[in-house]
């Protein structure tokens, strides 16, 4: 229990300054419930992180009917990750870099963080705990799930806010689902390779 609480108080760090650091000041979007809460609260305002915690609420019944152990997982993610964007909210506005640079290094450190967490079966929550779902009834690698995910959610930011600058959190995006994708991908080699 004590190793699950360090990686997701880690990788809900990385996962808090990527968005309030880099992705927030930008008005730019990340995929998954974490763009559905930046979408929120660009149009409405609300708080990011606890609108990331309440839209989870229907995922936590889907993975807890399904799958007990994704379930507590993804409880303890989601919460901890909500309530992390929280609290490093003093960061939006302290980092100044040209866009394309927020963007990368925004991607980067949100993808290291998706990647730690997924990579030891623990989601952030969200659409991520849904992936991981969808991924073990389908097969398919975790990160193209989620990217297929996102980009939806991403054009949907799009229609809704008519701000073509959003088409970076495309860029977001691609970093996140790829470095997801090859994080987690290794972890499964790995395995594989050791247990020949």
């Amino acid at each position: 229990m004590l190793k699950k609480f360090i990686i997701i108080g880690f990788g809900s760090t990385l996962i808090g300054i990527g968005i309030n650091g880099f992705i927030l000041p930008l008005h730019l979007i990340n995929g998954g419930i974490f763009g559905v809460s930046l979408l929120l609260n660009y149009i409405f305002e609300f708080k990011p992180g606890l609108t990331f915690i309440f839209l989870n609420l229907p995922i936590y019944l889907l993975a807890y009917k399904y799958d007990r152990l994704y379930f507590f997982n993804g409880l303890l993610g989601a919460i901890i990750s909500g309530f992390t964007i929280e609290l490093l909210i003093p960061l939006k506005g302290m980092i100044h870099l040209p866009m394309l640079s927020s963007v990368l290094l925004g991607a980067l450190i949100i993808g290291s963080g998706v990647a730690l967490m997924l990579r030891n079966h623990i989601s952030p929550g969200g659409l991520d705990l849904l992936a991981l779902l969808v991924s073990k009834w389908s097969k398919l690698n975790v990160g193209i799930i989620i990217f297929i995910f996102d980009t939806l959610i991403i054009f949907s930011g799009m229609l809704l806010l008519h701000d073509p600058k959003l088409l970076y959190s495309l860029l977001i995006v691609s970093i996140v689902g790829l470095l997801t994708s090859l994080l987690t991908s290794f972890r499964n080699i790995y395995v594989f390779v050791n247990m020949k």
